[in-house]
């Protein structure tokens, strides 16, 4: 089965390089100013080209979809976890914390939905802090009643990590590529 491949509308900042990347060889006249920035809805890692003479702040929204960008002159692609400045990682938490409060129905649609891997492995096992104990407690609530929100399965499933929390960290988990799986990260 072929994956389609999935593009950005928008994306998140995380860091802007005026002077390009400081391990780029090229004398600084060759360099081009780089933003490192996360995708709103697939949560792809991409570097981003800004038009000439335009400078962006992290956390700034910007659009990378087709047709006229307003700051954006190219994405120059797609890019690894590591390759992230410190400061692009210290953000990162922060944007995904914003984006996961702001599109929570997904979310808590993953946590009514999942469903086995194989016979062994469950989807739920996958987010850090979830084994078959709590695995099975999620299971049985949601078959009496579909989770409505974050707080709905943290006082329904007792002793439960924070599922907020828990998504976050499965978010860079994927990014970092610690897991052949993918849940939430796309692309």
């Amino acid at each position: 089965m072929l994956r389609k491949s999935v593009k950005e509308e928008y994306a998140i900042v995380l860091d802007f390089l005026p002077n390009g990347h400081p391990f780029d060889t090229k004398p600084a006249y060759l360099k081009t100013p780089i933003a490192q920035a996360i995708g709103k809805e697939h949560f792809i890692l991409l570097e981003l080209v800004p038009k000439k003479g335009i400078f962006l702040q992290p956390l700034e929204e910007v659009y990378t979809g087709e047709g006229k960008r307003d700051k954006i002159h190219h994405i120059f692609g797609k890019i690894n976890y590591d390759v992230l400045t410190q400061t692009a990682k210290n953000e990162l938490e922060h944007v995904l914390k914003e984006l996961v409060e702001k599109y929570e129905p997904r979310f808590i649609e993953f946590f009514n939905k999942a469903g086995p891997i194989n016979m062994r492995r469950h989807q739920m096992e996958l987010l850090p802090g979830i084994g078959k104990k709590h695995m099975w407690e999620l299971l049985e609530q949601r078959k009496e009643k579909e989770f409505m929100d974050f707080n709905d399965i943290k006082n329904r499933v007792k002793l439960l990590p924070d599922p907020e929390k828990v998504v976050i960290r499965r978010i860079i988990s994927e990014l970092k590529g610690e897991d052949k799986y993918r849940i939430f990260v796309e692309g």
